[in-house]
């Protein structure tokens, strides 16, 4: 059995409001982790042994906006980053909260006990040289790194082995001149669930909702929505009996577009498949990680 990790960044649960996309909009992807509900904290929990539905807490107890250096290496070590640093931080990890992304991730704890874990995100050259020159990594790419794990270069795009930051590969195509085909976003969710084949854990981030939310602009909310939507559907519908897809987020901030800045509403907690049972009593973002490496 294989856990597929879906990583959203910057998605609460928000209320019914003009300025919230998923209470203004649709999006069949969202709606079919919610059992057909509105995706807003309206949303009545779903707690069946196949299907887990519910808003957990990211603020961690720690006064101030939760941020996604703190918020994601919480999400990725089940220890509580703001507590250790003292306040919210990001979007980079801290010099405090790296160490547990080194030593307590979840790909850490995993292949530790012999487990197989991949981040399916591919990186243009660009991004390592910049990163390795200035030692400045992402809490993705630092845990990955730390467990040994390799990240994804053009070549593994080229395979079909890896998936961009905006699914399609649009934006490498066009803004970094690199030659690699545009795909639809079941294309790339069929690379995610052919990881599952030969993986415990496979990861995906998509960070494209917090920088969206950031805008304010209800037209680029609306676009990143529906990309990662089509996305999501494609694998809730097209995932192997054996496995367990899995979401969550790391702070709210697209669902309330009166804003630039995150908010302090709960994240969604989405589990479906044989483990969705055993996320039953999660209640924070810091409860993930230690179910995830129960199940796996």
């Amino acid at each position: 059995m294989a856990v597929l990790f879906l990583f959203i960044d910057g998605v609460g649960l928000g209320e019914t409001a003009p300025k919230n996309p998923f209470s203004k909009n649709r999006y069949t992807g969202f709606e079919a982790m919610s059992g057909g509900q509105p995706f807003t904290r309206d949303a009545h929990s779903i707690l069946s042994d196949g299907h887990l539905f519910k808003g957990i807490d990211a603020t961690l107890g720690v006064e101030g906006l939760p941020q996604s250096g703190t918020g994601q290496a919480t999400l990725f070590t089940g220890r509580n980053a703001a507590r250790v640093v003292g306040r919210h931080f990001g979007p980079f990890p801290h010099s405090k909260t790296k160490p547990l992304l080194r030593d307590y991730s979840i790909f850490k704890k995993a292949t530790e006990r012999g487990k197989s874990c991949v981040f399916m995100n591919a990186y243009p050259d660009i991004f390592f040289r910049r990163s390795e020159q200035n030692n400045r990594w992402s809490c993705t790419t630092l845990m990955t790194k730390s467990a040994g794990i390799p990240l994804h270069t053009v070549e593994d795009l080229k395979k079909g082995k890896a998936i961009t930051a905006e699914i399609t590969q649009q934006a490498w195509r066009e803004q970094l001149a690199i030659e690699i085909p545009e795909i639809d976003p079941g294309e790339a969710a069929e690379r995610m669930l052919n990881q599952a084949r030969s993986h415990d854990i496979v990861l995906y981030e998509y960070y494209l909702t917090d920088k969206a939310g950031h805008t304010q602009s209800e037209a680029e909310a609306g676009k990143v929505i529906s990309r990662f939507s089509a996305f999501l559907e494609y694998l809730i519908r097209n995932r192997n009996d054996e496995d367990t897809l899995l979401l969550s987020s790391d702070h709210g901030n697209i669902e309330d577009l009166s804003t630039k800045t995150h908010t302090f509403n709960e994240v969604p907690l989405f589990a479906e498949g044989p483990a969705a049972g055993a996320f039953r009593d999660v209640v924070s973002i810091r409860d993930i990680a230690p179910v995830i490496l129960q199940v796996v």
